[in-house]
């Protein structure tokens, strides 16, 4: 597959920070793909399940291909990248970007020694 240009001019007016833009679009890049490989698992696994009860292989050594297996797979690599997903989220402004609030370290009284 051929690599897709992004329209960086696109990207930095919707981004702030250069460095946050892209950990963000990572971080989206990443759940998005958790959440096509978690689908295609679980439609793969009911294919399974579905083939392994109509039909039995007699033979491991010579494993037949599921043509319904390859279907679902070509289906997965035509759909757009994680990382595609991602930017066009970022670009569109779909993503709401939160800061994790961190408290300062309280900081204990040291006794004080009394002055003499």
């Amino acid at each position: 597959m051929a690599i897709k240009p992004v329209n960086m001019a696109n990207y930095f007016g919707k981004i702030g920070n250069l460095y946050e833009g892209v950990v963000v679009a990572a971080k989206r890049a990443r759940q998005i793909h958790d959440e096509l490989k978690i689908e295609l698992r679980s439609r793969l696994e009911t294919l399974q399940q579905i083939s392994a009860v109509t039909t039995e292989v007699e033979d491991d050594s010579d494993p037949v291909a599921n043509p319904d297996q390859l279907k679902i797979s070509l289906e997965f690599e035509k759909r757009p990248k994680p990382a595609d997903l991602a930017l066009d989220e970022v670009v569109r402004g779909t993503i709401v970007k939160r800061y994790k609030e961190v408290e300062p370290p309280v900081e204990e009284e040291k006794e004080k020694e009394p002055e003499e």
